[in-house]
């Protein structure tokens, strides 16, 4: 009873001395928090290749600062630019620099080199707002130049055209990431949408993921086949990453990450950075994007050469067949998921924007990483948590390369 007199006073002095309620924050207001001292660092964005496509990498026909207004080849806007990147709390953006898996080795080294430079042509353009990164520590100081830290990720091992010495080069270039392979299985590693030829990694595969460790390029394995994560990470002595995949335990798909390969994670360190792929994040809208698929294939069979009727044939379809909802709720299951099986520490973001037709309902585009994080902090993550994900990471894992770097460079010699 004294003790609870004592209590009672204590609350009666305060109010009398007119101190302010604790007034309790808002999830919104977490998120921001959170972001203004920890601002994104998400790991694919292909915009690279909407500069390729749209514009031909002709700078001179787009304003980075805002492409709203602008759409090129492709009738959409763009989903990124400096202005919402800036609204969506990104301090840190790998660029993804994809060429398509089908074109000869010769072609595909000299494109991939094209799309790097298009990252570095970026850089040069917009000084005032992106800063080159090839380190963690580039990063952070890009961050405290007020500016977003622009890194380089390879999408796909067909990149480097079969030859170590191509990679070395891009990793001089500046990627530091590598995507081992695409949606095509390659000569030694397999895919996560083809046939499978080497049961995961062959006996060069091997010899990659060893080398991209020498270097200090982390392994992506975002698009691989089950089997390939599994050697890859019986193989690396590098923390790695799935720089756009999400939770198989919560959708099905041969894009996402098994819940036996999350279960590795801790081990290695390594990263899982969410996608916003709608596809990857929902059943319903998985089964449907499977059926867009085949209707698409229909029409080309129904309508050869008419571009028109097939055109009008599909978007009949989608008119009968709205694309399932989804939401940044989705999102956050994922996240949720990830959490309960490999832990925090092993969540990062990848959104994929510019790199696929369609998004969540209430993630348009870049601006919009603050309504996930609300999302987050209103299922109970706290500040410390938002910044694991938002950056804390994925500079981790990029530290882990760096260190495992140094240290084989005391004693293994390039392959």
């Amino acid at each position: 009873m004294k003790t609870i007199n004592i209590v009672r006073s204590l609350i009666l002095g305060i109010a009398l001395l007119g101190g302010p309620p604790v007034l309790a924050q808002t999830p919104e207001q977490i998120a921001e928090k959170a972001l203004a001292s920890s601002p994104v660092i998400d790991g694919h964005n292909d915009a690279p290749e909407q500069i390729a496509e749209r514009f031909g990498s002709d700078f001179s026909q787009f304003d980075f600062r805002n492409t709203l207004p602008t759409t090129g080849a492709n009738p959409k806007p763009m989903h990124t630019d400096i202005a919402r990147l800036r609204q969506g709390r990104v301090g840190g953006q790998f660029w993804s620099v994809w060429i398509d898996p089908e074109l000869p080795e010769f072609e595909a080294v000299q494109r991939v080199i094209e799309q790097i430079d298009i990252v570095h042509r970026l850089v040069d353009t917009y000084p005032d707002y992106l800063q080159l990164a090839l380190t963690a520590d580039d990063v952070e100081a890009a961050q405290s130049n007020g500016r977003i830290a622009s890194l380089i990720g390879m999408e796909g091992g067909h990149s480097i055209g079969n030859s170590l010495a191509v990679l070395r080069q891009t990793y001089a270039l500046g990627a530091r990431y590598m995507t081992l392979t695409h949606w095509k299985t390659l000569d030694w590693a397999d895919s996560a949408t083809d046939a499978p030829k080497s049961d995961g990694l062959s006996e060069f595969g091997v010899s990659v993921v060893q080398e991209m460790n020498r270097l200090g390029m982390i392994v992506d394995l975002s698009h691989v086949s089950e089997a390939t994560m599994n050697d890859a990470l019986d193989v690396t002595k590098a923390p790695v990453i799935f720089s756009h995949s999400s939770a198989d335990g919560v959708t099905r798909h041969s894009r996402n990450v098994p819940v036996s390969v999350l279960k590795r994670l801790s081990a290695n360190g390594g990263v899982v950075m969410v996608t916003f792929v709608p596809s990857y994040l929902n059943a319903k809208n998985r089964d449907w994007a499977a059926a867009a698929k085949a209707e698409e294939a229909r029409a080309a069979a129904l309508y050869p050469g008419d571009e028109s009727a097939r055109t009008t044939y599909l978007a009949n379809w989608r008119d009968a067949h709205p694309m399932p909802s989804v939401t940044v709720k989705d999102v956050a299951d994922h996240i949720d998921h990830i959490r309960a099986v490999a832990g925090i520490d092993h969540i990062g973001l990848g959104g994929d924007f510019d790199g696929i037709p369609f998004t969540p309902d209430d993630m348009a585009d870049v601006s919009t990483y603050p309504a996930l994080f609300a999302e987050l902090a209103r299922r109970g993550y706290s500040a410390g948590d938002l910044a694991k994900i938002a950056r804390r990471n994925i500079l981790r894992v990029m530290r882990g390369a760096e260190s495992t770097a140094a240290t084989m460079a005391k004693s293994k010699k390039p392959i």
